[in-house]
């Protein structure tokens, strides 16, 4: 058996060397398409800030690792795939047959469609590439404007402020992190970064770059003055690397590959896994959820279905954990609630401590804090246990911090 995975990301190396546990004798070849070591790209900003070298964003420390488990890892890139001739056409030219075919191709950032994104000293921090180019120019007291407040942005707003830049942040939405936060959460995040230093705009669109006479750039916008910088981040949202799937056979779903609930895609013996898999959702619907761990158990589940077995992919729970500055928010689940759901608030903007709790009938479905570094994981075992809270739902309507309580309580050896 000869199995292909296209992506050496964390669902790509998870899913080859599963399938190397399940199949000691099938040829496995693992496709990056980078002039790296597989790495995570979750790790590039710590790399930024100082806080790991770049050995430390290795998926495999090990020397040998993938040798010594026969996986053979090929840098190269799928342009295209045959399903019917079980090939992949590598932009290299060559020809790559396979048995069992794994598109863990990832996400790729999106650059808007503004003049000047082109110009040198305007980097995406995507790659370890990037992370090189950016700390060269993100030297201490210089000007940076980053575009985007939005989950990867803040990420990286994090690794920026450690470098001790004078740090301006662009987000065309009324707030930041618009899909992890609601309004009031969004401004109390806004509210401390700007406490912390950073010049924050919302509302605002970047209309486009040029060359400063004074050797920078200069960064237009839809309203105010224009913002100098020696150094433009773009973080502007990522987008499904399914290019090379255009025009086939393969279904695609909302971005992504439509994958069942063994990420199987609509072809026979082609799966998915990751950023670029469109799978089940926890809530009951489909969606791309483009977060490692999702990532993970993605490579898992699809390897071991890859290999003959019978794994099913219960469905991704949306989870969002930053850490912006120092102050800590999450976001689990359907946290903006459903219609006729109850809601319960509490907000102590002073302290920066913000949480609200999402329900349905009588489950917590979903919930969003700020400023809450203690029962985070209490609150998403609530969420994925689908328990019934019974006479705890008033209990935690009228008082949300009281989360520990209720799982205790309803714990099955507390029962």
């Amino acid at each position: 058996m000869k199995y292909v995975i296209a992506g050496a990301g964390p669902a790509g190396v998870i899913a080859a060397e599963t399938l190397r546990k399940a199949d000691p004798k099938g040829t496995i070849v693992l496709i990056g398409d980078e002039p790296e070591a597989p790495y995570s790209r979750m790790a590039i900003p710590y790399v930024l800030s100082g806080g790991i070298g770049e050995d430390g964003t290795r998926l495999r420390k090990t020397p040998g690792h993938f040798k010594n488990l026969s996986i053979h890892v090929l840098r190269d890139r799928v342009a295209k795939v045959l399903p019917k001739k079980r090939q992949v056409i590598l932009a290299g030219g060559a020809k790559t047959p396979f048995d069992r075919l794994l598109i863990a191709t990832g996400s790729r950032p999106v650059k808007p469609p503004v003049p000047g994104l082109n110009l040198t000293g305007v980097h995406h921090c995507w790659t370890l590439a990037d992370a090189r180019n950016i700390a060269e120019l993100a030297q201490p007291g210089a000007d940076v404007v980053l575009m985007g407040a939005g989950f990867i942005g803040c990420i990286i707003l994090e690794s920026l402020l450690a470098r001790g830049v004078n740090l301006t942040v662009i987000e065309m939405e009324d707030r930041m992190v618009p899909r992890m936060m609601n309004e009031t959460a969004g401004n109390m995040l806004k509210s401390w970064c700007q406490k912390k230093g950073v010049a924050v705009k919302t509302k605002t669109r970047v209309t486009g770059v040029k060359k400063s006479n004074a050797g920078g750039l200069t960064v237009h916008l839809n309203k105010g003055r224009p913002v100098n910088a020696a150094l433009i981040v773009v973080a502007t949202g990522v987008k499904s690397n399914t290019g090379f799937l255009k025009g086939g056979s393969v279904r695609m779903q909302d971005g992504g590959v439509a994958v069942d609930d063994h990420l199987q895609s609509s072809i026979d013996g082609i799966y998915a896994a990751g950023d670029v898999a469109c799978g089940p959702d926890f809530s009951g619907g489909w969606a791309v959820h483009a977060i490692q761990p999702t990532a993970a158990e993605h490579g898992r589940i699809a390897a071991i279905n890859m290999a003959g077995g019978d794994a099913r992919y219960q469905g991704s729970l949306i989870m969002n954990v930053l850490d912006t500055a120092g102050l800590i928010s999450a976001s689990f689940g359907n946290w903006p609630g459903v219609n006729g759901g109850d809601i319960a608030e509490t907000v102590d903007k002073g302290h920066f401590r913000y949480t609200r709790l999402a329900f349905e009938d009588d489950r917590l479905i979903g919930a969003l804090t700020l400023g809450l570094t203690e029962h985070v994981g209490v609150i998403r075992g609530l969420i994925q246990s689908r328990i019934s809270l019974g006479p705890w739902k008033k209990k935690l309507i009228a008082n949300p911090s009281s989360v520990m309580e209720a799982y205790v309580a309803l714990s099955p050896a507390a029962a």
